[in-house]
């Protein structure tokens, strides 16, 4: 049996929204400023397409589902071992003054015996996530 589980984690950038957009947009460039060892895809981030990442030994894809330039990426999963009917978004918003608010938000369902374990891991990992491309942006932005 599963449950739909989510998490909704912020992270704010000095840079404007189009530099965030620019690095969401790089797929090669993402281990520089994540966690993930690895991101392929086979073709240029557009809605469909379907990008192939690689964290230690688990390798997830995910498919674009939705790109709003500079305020929304959207994906869904399309393989992952640990969960199903993934469904999130990183939202762009731009900050009075300059800068950008990331909101990384998803929800999923997985099983009984893996749900804390996930529900703990999943929100921290993508605080580093959105964390990450906050400061990246705005060191590249300089």
């Amino acid at each position: 049996m599963t449950a739909t589980q989510s998490y909704d984690v912020t992270a704010d950038s000095t840079a404007p929204p189009s530099a965030v957009w620019a690095l969401l947009l790089d797929a090669p460039g993402w281990p520089s400023w994540s966690r993930i060892d690895a991101l392929e895809s086979e073709q240029p981030a557009g809605v469909g397409a379907v990008r192939a990442f690689r964290t230690g030994k688990v390798v997830t894809k995910e498919r674009i589902t939705a790109l709003e330039p500079g305020r929304r990426f959207a994906y869904e999963g399309a393989e992952n071992p640990q969960l199903t009917d993934y469904r999130a978004a990183v939202e762009l918003l731009g900050l009075p003054g300059g800068g950008t608010r990331i909101r990384w938000h998803g929800t999923y369902s997985a099983r009984w015996g893996r749900r804390w374990f996930l529900r703990r891991y999943l929100r921290r990992f993508m605080q580093d996530m959105a964390t990450g491309l906050a400061a990246h942006a705005a060191r590249v932005r300089q």
